[in-house]
């Protein structure tokens, strides 16, 4: 939104965000730092909200279902390090209770995955829409306790557990895209 509307430069490549979104249901995107991994994410969101005026003048004002907008989640890894003790995990809950308050979820579990599945679930009844999963920086918190391999091996499982509800609740999904900076087989 910033950069259409403060008459940035802006390379118009909706046609293959929209042809991206089209043709998989989940996307795994690993590219170095400063690759437009997040303002692909931001295009995408924007894009699932309806935000028809931000695209004016490029390929998706007239190649995309405006009239649908559908729940988003956003989740971003990238802020702050997360390697002291039990940081990936407050980033977790942190992450949750935004969306909890964002989408008005009452919190009935105790575990991350209980609570993401509850989120997700929600918001598909609520507005009868598929859920739109975006997730930026989705390997950070592994990233950065790599010095740490004990700690490292906490967080990847905390991590696979919380990353496990969205395989778990592919009939309320509508798209899910994650981005990080590592090869996913080395995380």
């Amino acid at each position: 939104a910033e950069l259409r509307q403060g008459n940035y430069y802006y390379v118009d490549k909706t046609a293959k965000i929209i042809e991206l979104i089209n043709t998989s249901k989940y996307i795994f995107l690993s590219r170095p730092r400063r690759f437009g991994k997040s303002l692909t994410l931001d295009t995408i969101a924007e894009l699932f909200a309806g935000n028809k005026l931000l695209f004016t003048g490029l390929y998706a004002e007239n190649n995309w279902q405006w009239e649908t907008q559908y729940p988003i989640l956003r989740i971003s890894f990238g802020g702050g390090a997360s390697s002291k003790n039990n940081q990936a995990s407050d980033v977790i809950l942190d992450t949750l209770r935004l969306l909890e308050e964002k989408w008005q979820v009452t919190n009935n579990f105790t575990t991350t995955s209980g609570r993401f599945k509850a989120i997700i679930e929600q918001c598909y009844q609520s507005t009868g829409k598929k859920v739109v999963i975006l997730v930026d920086e989705y390997d950070k918190p592994i990233l950065d306790n790599l010095a740490d391999p004990s700690k490292a091996i906490i967080v990847r499982n905390e991590l696979r557990d919380f990353y496990g509800v969205i395989k778990d609740s592919d009939a309320h999904i509508q798209f899910a895209m994650l981005t990080g900076v590592s090869k996913f087989s080395k995380i």
